[in-house]
């Protein structure tokens, strides 16, 4: 049997902590919630490696280093409404549900099914799995205090950001061709005033590709 349970210490020793992060919740979330139990069996293995997982075509979880660097700048509290976009089969869900007051997990199917069941053997009794387009939310829920994108965009609709509550903020890693940045924003007066964050990489999700233009 694997001691997945020291792997997950070092992931934090050597993959969060020298990654700039120092929020006691984030740290302690993620040494708390089992992350290999969120992947796909054929890739427990690679649970803790310091790199994005394949964990459906063009889907991915992210990097230990990328995810808690997003949760760390965006300082989750016990009070907060946190709106997870691409929550994959349940890991950044679970983790976010460890700090916040309660998760709507937004995600396609049928990963959407799949990390209902996993969320709710691993007691995530505080996180609602929705199924559906992660490019528009969950409306019926909002507005939220926290919305995070699992993966990169090109262009974020602002049908998703309009439900971000007054004052609440969000993370976003942007790509621009290969290059991507991890961006934090918070809503003021109805608009979103980004600052820059760190460079990280992702595909692209499904819904967030810019629109081709196409010349005459």
């Amino acid at each position: 049997m694997q001691d997945f349970a020291a792997r997950r210490t070092i992931m934090v020793d050597t993959q969060v902590r020298p990654s700039d992060v120092t929020r006691y919740p984030v740290i302690a979330a993620m040494l708390a919630v089992p992350r290999e139990v969120y992947v796909p069996t054929s890739r427990r293995e690679a649970a803790y490696l310091g790199e994005n997982l394949e964990i459906a075509p063009g889907r991915v979880l992210l990097e230990p280093r990328t995810f808690s660097k997003m949760l760390d700048g965006l300082a989750i509290t016990p009070g907060d409404l946190v709106l997870d976009v691409g929550c994959g089969l349940g890991y950044s869900a679970a983790v976010i549900a460890q700090m916040a007051e309660a998760v709507v997990a937004l995600e396609d199917e049928p990963l959407a099914g799949q990390a209902q069941t996993l969320l709710a053997g691993e007691g995530a009794d505080n996180v609602a799995v929705i199924a559906g387009p992660l490019a528009a939310g969950v409306p019926g829920q909002a507005p939220y205090d926290v919305i995070v994108i699992e993966g990169a965009v090109e262009e974020l609709p602002a049908a998703l950001t309009d439900q971000l509550a007054e004052g609440g903020r969000i993370a976003c890693l942007f790509r621009d061709g290969a290059l991507g940045e991890v961006r934090f924003g918070i809503r003021r007066a109805g608009k979103i005033a980004w600052t820059q964050g760190f460079h990280a990489h992702a595909p692209v999700l499904y819904g967030f590709a810019r629109a081709p233009v196409f010349a005459l």
